[in-house]
């Protein structure tokens, strides 16, 4: 091997390539538990952070000790857009654009799902304000989502081992 060949070679193991800073990537402050401020104990969101070109998330609606709702979710790119797949217990698969994507703030839209039409979501420190709205049967509508940052394992509103 020659020396322009070795050099070229070391320069590849010493120069960290960096990833291109996308949209995808401004969201990882969302990562984490999340325990709904509202809800019963257990619900809340999980979202796992940023591994191969998605986010996946969960959410769960705790009424009386039992399940009550629960929501399979995903963020990554598609067509070079940034959207939000949300699979709601009981529903069809919902796809929504996102339209904003800020410091610590995001929304997504799709303005022919039935509702909600926006999805937002934005942290302040160990806050997160979900909410969704749109129009349901011809009337504004919005429902807000306050959530906390708890450990992971405190997600389920019992005290940790």
């Amino acid at each position: 091997m020659d020396r322009r060949m070795l050099l070229l070679l070391a320069l590849l193991v010493v120069v960290p390539v960096r990833a291109e800073d996308t949209a995808l990537t401004r969201l990882g402050w969302l990562a984490g538990c999340w325990r709904s401020e509202s809800g019963d104990a257990g619900s809340g969101e999980h979202w796992m952070p940023l591994a191969g070109g998605t986010m996946l998330g969960i959410g769960r609606t705790v009424r009386q000790g039992r399940t009550v709702e629960h929501e399979f979710l995903q963020i990554r790119e598609v067509d070079g857009r940034l959207v939000y797949i949300a699979t709601p217990s009981g529903q069809k698969t919902a796809m929504f654009t996102a339209a904003r994507v800020g410091d610590g703030e995001v929304m997504f839209e799709n303005p022919q799902h039935d509702f909600p039409q926006r999805i937002l979501y934005r942290r302040e420190g160990q806050k997160l304000h979900a909410r969704i709205e749109g129009m349901r049967n011809g009337a504004p509508r919005g429902i807000d989502y306050p959530m906390q940052r708890v450990p992971c394992d405190g997600l389920a509103g019992t005290p940790s081992s």
